[in-house]
């Protein structure tokens, strides 16, 4: 495993040992490890939501395309038991 070294400052450094004293993760290596899980998974997220977002613009969906969604929505909610 490669390391990496990183300088945080004393106010964030006491919020990663809280986290540690109350059991949210076990080290301050695991926290960053976490942190990082975290700041990558949201940029990817992010990149394809762009990417879903911008092909809907370039494609709009169709009268006929909500209609089939809608219909089909409808016949899914009512075949649920609750």
């Amino acid at each position: 495993m490669t390391q990496l070294v990183t300088r945080v400052d004393e106010a964030l450094l006491v919020q990663v040992d809280a986290l540690i004293e109350i059991g949210e993760v076990p080290t301050r290596s695991e926290a960053v490890r976490t942190g990082l899980r975290q700041l990558v998974d949201g940029a990817i997220r992010r990149r394809e939501g762009e990417a879903i977002a911008r092909a809907y613009r370039e494609q709009p969906q169709s009268d006929d395309d909500r209609t089939w969604s809608d219909a089909a929505t409808i016949e899914m909610i009512a075949a649920e038991p609750w």
